[in-house]
């Protein structure tokens, strides 16, 4: 009988195309904040390219936001994908001159992107996003409460905890 290997994975590769996409983002270059501002000058006035070039520059930042994400219903592949569309509403929307870095403004829309994907795909029944929030706020205050206390909570200690009203 062949001996396992088990080795630790950080991230949960479930396809070849996934490693070479992961291989293809790390060959990426990076730029420099100057590049960063000449290039949302230039996606302002249209230019295609400019905005690949952005965008593709920050790829490798969308997948580490879209690691922080797996287990709650999507793949990672989709978690990136969604990210993704994220990262490049944010180049289209980016205005430099308000003197921050571009990643600092993209990361909203790369949570956004994927937080909604979840909230719409990740669930049988679709609940409006605010409902998620809570249920995730819910299941967090569950989870520390039964780490802190070794018992299930009760749910006036649950109300408690979120400092929701008695009812």
């Amino acid at each position: 009988m062949r001996q396992l290997k088990i080795t630790k994975s950080i991230t949960n590769r479930e396809s070849a195309s996934l490693d070479k996409y992961l291989q293809e983002i790390g060959r990426e270059e990076l730029i420099t904040v100057e590049e960063e501002v000449e290039l949302a000058q230039r996606i302002r006035k249209g230019d295609r390219e400019a905005l690949e070039k952005l965008t593709r520059a920050n790829l490798r930042f969308v997948v580490s936001v879209a690691k922080q994400y797996q287990n709650q219903g999507l793949s990672l592949p989709d978690l990136i994908n969604e990210g993704n569309l994220g990262l490049i509403k944010a180049a289209e929307k980016f205005d430099e001159t308000r003197g921050f870095k571009f990643i600092s403004y993209a990361v909203w829309w790369i949570r956004q992107s994927i937080l909604q994907a979840l909230a719409e795909q990740s669930r049988i029944v679709r609940l409006p996003l605010n409902q998620v929030g809570s249920l995730n706020k819910l299941n967090k205050a569950f989870a520390k409460f039964e780490q802190e206390y070794e018992r299930t909570p009760t749910p006036e200690e649950l109300a408690e905890m979120l400092e929701l009203p008695k009812e």
